[in-house]
């Protein structure tokens, strides 16, 4: 016991690491954040602060690590993958110009596909070889705008 009076810092560091250790087993992030407490706590003893000084920084760290900062990393490591498929996919995807495309017909190849397409502007003009990019899908036409060369 009088070892652990002497060397406060290190005990403190030492239950920093073994909650931490601990952490691997739950992958729940709780004791992570308390072992974030009691590094806080080994930093003030190494400072040189009191015992009373010591508990209190390390309480109060762990628990707004806990109350702060543990519940917006659960939620993204639950939160499931966005993933856009069928025609929500294609948007913002970028084609190659076939046929001359219009504000009213034309064609394009996205993905390996012919689509028909328009432009996205009924005055624009697209010719054959450009690539454009899909700004919305409106049935099985795709709306499209040219990209920069």
């Amino acid at each position: 016991m009088q070892w652990v009076a002497d060397h406060t810092w290190e005990t403190w560091l030492i239950a920093a690491l073994v909650l931490a250790g601990a952490e691997l087993t739950t992958l729940d992030l709780t004791l992570l954040m308390m072992g974030v407490g009691a590094g806080a706590g080994s930093l003030m003893a190494a400072l040189g602060f009191n015992a009373y000084v010591q508990v209190l920084v390390a309480v109060a760290v762990a628990i707004a690590m806990l109350s702060f900062v543990r519940p917006p990393i659960v939620r993204r490591l639950h939160a499931a993958p966005t993933v856009h498929s069928g025609t929500a996919g294609l948007v913002g995807q970028s084609g190659l110009v076939l046929e001359e495309v219009t504000g009213q017909a034309g064609r394009i190849k996205l993905h390996g596909e012919v689509w028909s397409a328009r432009a996205i502007d009924d005055r624009m003009l697209i010719e054959p070889g450009r690539k454009v990019a899909v700004a919305q899908i409106e049935g099985a036409t795709a709306v499209v705008y040219p990209l920069a060369e």
